[in-house]
Protein backbone atom coordinates (compact mmCIF):
# COMPACT_ATOMS: atom_id res chain seq x y z
CA UNK A 1 0.00 0.00 0.00
CA UNK A 2 1.61 3.24 -1.15
CA UNK A 3 1.86 6.31 1.10
CA UNK A 4 -0.95 8.08 -0.80
CA UNK A 5 -3.45 5.25 -0.39
CA UNK A 6 -6.81 6.79 0.49
CA UNK A 7 -6.21 9.98 -1.51
CA UNK A 8 -8.52 10.37 -4.51
CA UNK A 9 -7.35 12.46 -7.46
CA UNK A 10 -9.45 13.59 -10.41
CA UNK A 11 -7.29 14.19 -13.49
CA UNK A 12 -8.66 16.00 -16.53
CA UNK A 13 -6.95 14.28 -19.45
CA UNK A 14 -4.24 16.21 -21.25
CA UNK A 15 -0.68 15.81 -22.46
CA UNK A 16 2.76 16.31 -20.92
CA UNK A 17 3.41 17.52 -17.39
CA UNK A 18 -0.08 17.29 -15.85
CA UNK A 19 -0.48 13.58 -16.71
CA UNK A 20 3.07 12.93 -15.49
CA UNK A 21 2.23 14.59 -12.17
CA UNK A 22 -0.87 12.38 -11.93
CA UNK A 23 1.26 9.32 -12.69
CA UNK A 24 3.60 10.17 -9.83
CA UNK A 25 0.67 10.43 -7.41
CA UNK A 26 -0.91 7.24 -8.77
CA UNK A 27 2.38 5.37 -8.51
CA UNK A 28 2.47 6.23 -4.80
CA UNK A 29 -0.98 4.77 -4.19
CA UNK A 30 -3.46 7.56 -4.92
CA UNK A 31 -6.73 6.53 -6.59
CA UNK A 32 -6.52 8.60 -9.78
CA UNK A 33 -9.67 8.89 -11.87
CA UNK A 34 -8.70 10.16 -15.29
CA UNK A 35 -11.56 11.96 -17.01
CA UNK A 36 -10.98 11.08 -20.66
CA UNK A 37 -12.43 12.90 -23.63
CA UNK A 38 -14.41 11.08 -26.32
CA UNK A 39 -12.33 9.02 -28.77
CA UNK A 40 -11.00 10.94 -31.76
CA UNK A 41 -9.86 14.01 -29.80
CA UNK A 42 -6.18 13.37 -30.52
CA UNK A 43 -5.27 12.62 -26.89
CA UNK A 44 -6.65 9.17 -26.16
CA UNK A 45 -4.02 6.46 -26.45
CA UNK A 46 -1.07 8.84 -26.82
CA UNK A 47 0.40 8.34 -23.35
CA UNK A 48 0.36 4.57 -22.89
CA UNK A 49 3.16 4.82 -20.32
CA UNK A 50 2.45 7.97 -18.30
CA UNK A 51 -1.29 7.14 -18.06
CA UNK A 52 -0.62 3.97 -16.06
CA UNK A 53 -2.18 3.26 -12.65
CA UNK A 54 -5.45 5.08 -13.41
CA UNK A 55 -9.14 4.45 -13.64
CA UNK A 56 -10.70 5.98 -16.75
CA UNK A 57 -14.03 7.79 -16.72
CA UNK A 58 -15.13 8.84 -20.20
CA UNK A 59 -17.09 12.11 -20.24
CA UNK A 60 -17.96 14.61 -22.95
CA UNK A 61 -17.46 17.78 -20.92
CA UNK A 62 -19.09 19.89 -23.61
CA UNK A 63 -22.40 18.55 -22.30
CA UNK A 64 -23.78 20.08 -19.12
CA UNK A 65 -24.95 16.72 -17.78
CA UNK A 66 -21.36 15.43 -18.05
CA UNK A 67 -20.03 18.49 -16.23
CA UNK A 68 -22.50 17.80 -13.42
CA UNK A 69 -21.22 14.23 -13.20
CA UNK A 70 -17.67 15.55 -12.97
CA UNK A 71 -18.67 17.87 -10.14
CA UNK A 72 -20.26 14.95 -8.31
CA UNK A 73 -16.97 13.06 -8.59
CA UNK A 74 -15.14 16.17 -7.34
CA UNK A 75 -17.34 16.24 -4.23
CA UNK A 76 -15.69 13.01 -3.09
CA UNK A 77 -12.16 13.86 -4.24
CA UNK A 78 -9.11 15.24 -2.48
CA UNK A 79 -7.34 16.67 -5.52
CA UNK A 80 -8.22 17.86 -9.03
CA UNK A 81 -5.53 18.35 -11.70
CA UNK A 82 -6.10 20.28 -14.92
CA UNK A 83 -3.72 21.61 -17.56
CA UNK A 84 -5.93 23.93 -19.61
CA UNK A 85 -5.11 27.48 -20.58
CA UNK A 86 -6.29 30.07 -18.01
CA UNK A 87 -10.05 30.51 -18.06
CA UNK A 88 -10.92 27.33 -19.99
CA UNK A 89 -11.98 25.32 -16.94
CA UNK A 90 -14.12 28.24 -15.75
CA UNK A 91 -15.77 28.53 -19.16
CA UNK A 92 -16.57 24.81 -19.21
CA UNK A 93 -18.14 24.99 -15.75
CA UNK A 94 -15.59 23.34 -13.46
CA UNK A 95 -13.26 26.17 -12.47
CA UNK A 96 -11.81 26.32 -8.96
CA UNK A 97 -14.55 28.53 -7.47
CA UNK A 98 -17.25 26.12 -8.65
CA UNK A 99 -15.37 23.05 -7.48
CA UNK A 100 -14.45 24.50 -4.09
CA UNK A 101 -18.09 25.43 -3.48
CA UNK A 102 -18.92 21.75 -3.98
CA UNK A 103 -15.96 20.54 -1.92
CA UNK A 104 -14.22 23.05 0.37
CA UNK A 105 -11.44 20.54 1.13
CA UNK A 106 -10.43 20.14 -2.50
CA UNK A 107 -6.85 20.85 -3.58
CA UNK A 108 -7.19 22.24 -7.12
CA UNK A 109 -3.97 21.86 -9.10
CA UNK A 110 -3.50 24.03 -12.21
CA UNK A 111 -0.64 23.25 -14.62
CA UNK A 112 0.32 25.88 -17.20
CA UNK A 113 3.44 27.10 -18.93
CA UNK A 114 3.22 30.80 -18.12
CA UNK A 115 0.96 30.85 -15.04
CA UNK A 116 -2.57 32.10 -14.49
CA UNK A 117 -1.77 35.75 -15.12
CA UNK A 118 0.78 37.96 -16.88
CA UNK A 119 1.14 39.17 -20.47
CA UNK A 120 1.90 35.65 -21.77
CA UNK A 121 -0.72 33.79 -19.73
CA UNK A 122 -2.97 32.99 -22.68
CA UNK A 123 -0.24 32.44 -25.23
CA UNK A 124 0.61 29.00 -26.60
CA UNK A 125 4.01 27.55 -25.80
CA UNK A 126 6.08 24.45 -25.17
CA UNK A 127 8.91 23.47 -22.87
CA UNK A 128 11.54 25.12 -25.06
CA UNK A 129 9.65 28.44 -24.90
CA UNK A 130 9.12 28.31 -21.15
CA UNK A 131 12.76 27.61 -20.30
CA UNK A 132 13.99 30.19 -22.81
CA UNK A 133 12.75 32.95 -20.47
CA UNK A 134 14.37 31.51 -17.34
CA UNK A 135 18.06 31.45 -18.29
CA UNK A 136 18.09 27.65 -18.35
CA UNK A 137 18.07 27.24 -22.13
CA UNK A 138 20.68 29.95 -22.61
CA UNK A 139 23.07 28.11 -20.28
CA UNK A 140 22.93 24.74 -22.06
CA UNK A 141 24.94 24.08 -25.20
CA UNK A 142 28.48 23.96 -26.58
CA UNK A 143 30.94 26.82 -26.58
CA UNK A 144 30.33 28.97 -29.62
CA UNK A 145 27.22 27.00 -30.52
CA UNK A 146 23.49 27.48 -30.20
CA UNK A 147 21.48 26.70 -27.04
CA UNK A 148 20.42 23.03 -26.93
CA UNK A 149 17.03 21.99 -25.50
CA UNK A 150 17.58 19.45 -22.69
CA UNK A 151 14.75 17.24 -23.96
CA UNK A 152 11.66 18.56 -22.15
CA UNK A 153 12.94 17.67 -18.72
CA UNK A 154 13.51 21.15 -17.30
CA UNK A 155 10.19 22.84 -18.12
CA UNK A 156 7.53 20.16 -18.51
CA UNK A 157 8.67 17.55 -16.03
CA UNK A 158 11.11 19.23 -13.63
CA UNK A 159 9.70 22.75 -13.40
CA UNK A 160 6.13 21.65 -14.11
CA UNK A 161 5.08 18.18 -12.98
CA UNK A 162 7.39 17.87 -9.99
CA UNK A 163 6.57 21.34 -8.65
CA UNK A 164 2.85 20.70 -9.07
CA UNK A 165 3.20 17.39 -7.21
CA UNK A 166 5.13 19.12 -4.42
CA UNK A 167 2.51 21.86 -4.22
CA UNK A 168 -0.34 19.35 -4.05
CA UNK A 169 1.34 17.36 -1.30
CA UNK A 170 2.12 20.54 0.65
CA UNK A 171 -1.52 21.65 0.35
CA UNK A 172 -2.71 18.25 1.59
CA UNK A 173 -0.44 18.59 4.63
CA UNK A 174 -1.74 22.10 5.28
CA UNK A 175 -5.33 20.88 4.89
CA UNK A 176 -4.82 18.43 7.73
CA UNK A 177 -4.50 21.46 10.04
CA UNK A 178 -6.86 23.97 8.42
CA UNK A 179 -9.50 21.62 7.01
CA UNK A 180 -9.58 23.73 3.84
CA UNK A 181 -8.48 23.16 0.28
CA UNK A 182 -6.86 25.70 -2.01
CA UNK A 183 -5.69 26.36 -5.57
CA UNK A 184 -2.16 25.51 -6.74
CA UNK A 185 -0.92 27.69 -9.61
CA UNK A 186 2.03 25.70 -11.00
CA UNK A 187 3.73 27.51 -13.89
CA UNK A 188 6.56 25.79 -15.72
CA UNK A 189 8.43 29.09 -15.99
CA UNK A 190 8.29 29.51 -12.21
CA UNK A 191 9.49 25.97 -11.59
CA UNK A 192 12.29 26.16 -14.16
CA UNK A 193 13.43 29.47 -12.64
CA UNK A 194 13.47 27.82 -9.24
CA UNK A 195 15.60 24.99 -10.62
CA UNK A 196 18.16 27.61 -11.68
CA UNK A 197 18.63 28.90 -8.10
CA UNK A 198 21.97 27.14 -7.67
CA UNK A 199 23.36 28.88 -10.75
CA UNK A 200 22.22 32.27 -9.51
CA UNK A 201 24.38 31.56 -6.47
CA UNK A 202 27.30 30.70 -8.78
CA UNK A 203 26.73 33.96 -10.62
CA UNK A 204 26.64 35.92 -7.36
CA UNK A 205 30.04 34.49 -6.46
CA UNK A 206 31.48 35.38 -9.86
CA UNK A 207 31.81 31.69 -10.73
CA UNK A 208 29.46 31.60 -13.72
CA UNK A 209 29.85 33.48 -16.99
CA UNK A 210 27.22 34.15 -19.61
CA UNK A 211 29.06 32.35 -22.42
CA UNK A 212 28.04 28.72 -22.85
CA UNK A 213 30.48 25.85 -22.57
CA UNK A 214 33.08 27.67 -20.48
CA UNK A 215 31.78 27.07 -16.99
CA UNK A 216 32.22 24.42 -14.32
CA UNK A 217 29.06 22.40 -14.93
CA UNK A 218 28.17 23.12 -18.56
CA UNK A 219 30.92 21.05 -20.20
CA UNK A 220 33.51 23.82 -20.01
CA UNK A 221 35.60 22.08 -17.35
CA UNK A 222 37.57 19.11 -18.78
CA UNK A 223 36.84 17.12 -15.62
CA UNK A 224 33.04 17.55 -15.93
CA UNK A 225 32.07 16.67 -19.47
CA UNK A 226 31.80 13.75 -21.92
CA UNK A 227 34.48 12.12 -24.04
CA UNK A 228 34.31 10.02 -27.18
CA UNK A 229 35.81 6.55 -27.01
CA UNK A 230 37.50 4.36 -29.62
CA UNK A 231 34.24 2.74 -30.76
CA UNK A 232 32.29 5.98 -31.14
CA UNK A 233 30.65 5.66 -27.73
CA UNK A 234 30.89 8.18 -24.92
CA UNK A 235 31.78 8.28 -21.24
CA UNK A 236 30.67 10.87 -18.70
CA UNK A 237 33.34 12.34 -16.43
CA UNK A 238 32.41 14.10 -13.20
CA UNK A 239 35.71 14.27 -11.31
CA UNK A 240 35.01 17.59 -9.63
CA UNK A 241 36.90 17.06 -6.37
CA UNK A 242 40.73 16.99 -6.36
CA UNK A 243 40.95 13.45 -5.00
CA UNK A 244 38.58 12.17 -7.70
CA UNK A 245 40.48 14.07 -10.41
CA UNK A 246 43.77 12.58 -9.22
CA UNK A 247 42.25 9.09 -9.41
CA UNK A 248 40.95 9.86 -12.91
CA UNK A 249 44.44 10.75 -14.15
CA UNK A 250 45.96 7.68 -12.48
CA UNK A 251 43.38 5.32 -14.00
CA UNK A 252 43.96 6.86 -17.42
CA UNK A 253 47.72 6.49 -17.06
CA UNK A 254 48.32 10.23 -17.26
CA UNK A 255 51.29 11.54 -15.30
CA UNK A 256 49.92 14.19 -12.92
CA UNK A 257 53.27 15.46 -11.73
CA UNK A 258 53.41 18.55 -13.94
CA UNK A 259 49.73 19.06 -14.76
CA UNK A 260 48.07 22.50 -14.76
CA UNK A 261 46.04 23.37 -11.70
CA UNK A 262 42.67 21.60 -11.94
CA UNK A 263 40.58 24.72 -11.29
CA UNK A 264 42.57 27.19 -13.38
CA UNK A 265 40.63 27.71 -16.65
CA UNK A 266 43.86 28.72 -18.38
CA UNK A 267 45.02 25.12 -18.14
CA UNK A 268 41.74 23.52 -19.21
CA UNK A 269 42.53 23.31 -22.95
CA UNK A 270 45.68 21.27 -22.25
CA UNK A 271 43.89 19.01 -19.76
CA UNK A 272 41.09 18.44 -22.24
CA UNK A 273 43.55 17.54 -24.99
CA UNK A 274 45.16 14.90 -22.79
CA UNK A 275 41.85 13.43 -21.67
CA UNK A 276 40.47 13.32 -25.21
CA UNK A 277 43.54 11.44 -26.43
CA UNK A 278 43.43 8.99 -23.54
CA UNK A 279 39.75 8.10 -23.87
CA UNK A 280 40.10 7.48 -27.61
CA UNK A 281 42.45 4.58 -26.87
CA UNK A 282 39.72 2.16 -25.70
CA UNK A 283 36.04 1.44 -26.27
CA UNK A 284 33.28 2.69 -24.04
CA UNK A 285 32.74 -0.70 -22.41
CA UNK A 286 36.47 -1.22 -21.91
CA UNK A 287 36.65 2.06 -20.03
CA UNK A 288 33.57 1.05 -18.05
CA UNK A 289 35.48 -2.00 -16.85
CA UNK A 290 38.55 0.09 -15.98
CA UNK A 291 36.50 2.50 -13.85
CA UNK A 292 34.06 -0.08 -12.42
CA UNK A 293 35.62 0.03 -8.94
CA UNK A 294 37.02 3.55 -9.12
CA UNK A 295 35.95 6.80 -7.46
CA UNK A 296 37.05 8.79 -10.49
CA UNK A 297 33.36 9.41 -11.34
CA UNK A 298 33.47 7.94 -14.85
CA UNK A 299 30.41 6.15 -16.25
CA UNK A 300 29.27 5.02 -19.69
CA UNK A 301 26.75 7.16 -21.55
CA UNK A 302 23.94 4.67 -22.11
CA UNK A 303 21.10 4.89 -24.58
CA UNK A 304 17.49 4.72 -23.40
CA UNK A 305 17.39 1.11 -24.61
CA UNK A 306 20.55 0.19 -22.69
CA UNK A 307 19.61 1.85 -19.38
CA UNK A 308 17.38 -0.95 -18.11
CA UNK A 309 20.09 -3.60 -18.48
CA UNK A 310 22.79 -1.85 -16.46
CA UNK A 311 23.69 -3.86 -13.30
CA UNK A 312 22.74 -0.95 -11.02
CA UNK A 313 19.27 -0.73 -12.56
CA UNK A 314 18.81 -4.51 -12.49
CA UNK A 315 19.88 -4.79 -8.84
CA UNK A 316 17.34 -2.14 -7.81
CA UNK A 317 14.61 -3.35 -10.17
CA UNK A 318 14.52 0.21 -11.47
CA UNK A 319 12.63 -0.82 -14.61
CA UNK A 320 9.44 -2.86 -14.77
CA UNK A 321 7.36 -4.35 -17.53
CA UNK A 322 3.87 -2.93 -17.74
CA UNK A 323 1.44 -3.72 -20.52
CA UNK A 324 4.21 -5.59 -22.33
CA UNK A 325 6.55 -2.59 -22.33
CA UNK A 326 9.67 -1.93 -20.24
CA UNK A 327 9.52 1.40 -18.41
CA UNK A 328 10.88 3.10 -15.29
CA UNK A 329 9.38 1.81 -12.06
CA UNK A 330 8.03 3.72 -9.07
CA UNK A 331 10.25 6.31 -7.38
CA UNK A 332 11.17 7.09 -4.67
CA UNK A 333 11.39 4.04 -2.39
CA UNK A 334 9.66 3.74 0.99
CA UNK A 335 10.62 1.52 3.93
CA UNK A 336 7.03 0.76 5.00
CA UNK A 337 4.46 2.22 2.60
CA UNK A 338 5.65 0.34 -0.44
CA UNK A 339 3.61 1.07 -3.56
CA UNK A 340 2.26 -1.79 -5.62
CA UNK A 341 3.66 -2.63 -9.04
CA UNK A 342 2.30 -0.28 -11.73
CA UNK A 343 -0.90 -1.31 -13.51
CA UNK A 344 -1.43 -1.02 -17.25
CA UNK A 345 -3.01 2.09 -18.74
CA UNK A 346 -6.78 1.60 -18.96
CA UNK A 347 -8.79 1.87 -22.13
CA UNK A 348 -10.64 5.16 -22.50
CA UNK A 349 -13.80 4.96 -20.39
CA UNK A 350 -12.94 1.49 -19.09
CA UNK A 351 -14.13 2.34 -15.58
CA UNK A 352 -17.00 4.68 -16.42
CA UNK A 353 -19.69 2.32 -15.12
CA UNK A 354 -17.68 1.55 -11.99
CA UNK A 355 -17.08 5.19 -11.07
CA UNK A 356 -20.66 6.24 -11.81
CA UNK A 357 -21.97 3.36 -9.73
CA UNK A 358 -19.88 4.69 -6.84
CA UNK A 359 -21.81 7.95 -7.24
CA UNK A 360 -25.05 6.02 -6.77
CA UNK A 361 -26.21 5.83 -10.40
CA UNK A 362 -27.98 2.65 -11.42
CA UNK A 363 -27.50 0.77 -14.69
CA UNK A 364 -30.54 2.37 -16.34
CA UNK A 365 -29.29 5.89 -15.57
CA UNK A 366 -25.83 5.03 -16.89
CA UNK A 367 -27.33 3.56 -20.06
CA UNK A 368 -29.28 6.77 -20.64
CA UNK A 369 -26.11 8.85 -20.23
CA UNK A 370 -24.31 6.63 -22.71
CA UNK A 371 -27.18 6.93 -25.17
CA UNK A 372 -26.91 10.73 -25.26
CA UNK A 373 -23.12 10.60 -25.54
CA UNK A 374 -22.41 12.25 -22.19
CA UNK A 375 -20.61 9.10 -20.99
CA UNK A 376 -18.45 6.86 -23.14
Amino acid sequence: MGPLTGIRVVELAGLGPAPFCSMLLADLGADVIRVDRPPGTGIAGFDRVTARNRRSLGLDLKQSVAVELLLRVVEEADVLIEGFRPGVAERLGFGPDTCLRRNSRLVYGRMTGWGQEGPLANRAGHDINYISLTGALHAIGPQGGRPVPPLNLVGDFGGGALYLAMGILAALVERAASGRGQVIDAAMTDGASSLMTFFHEFRRRGMWGSERGLNLLDGGAPFYTTYETADGGYVAVGALEPQFFAELLDDLGIDRTHQPDQYDPAGWPELRRQLEAAFRERSRDEWSAVFADSDACVTPVLSIEEAASHPQARERNAFVEVDGFSQPGVAPRFSRSRPAAPRATPAVGEHSDEVLAELGLDSAEIATLRAVGAVH
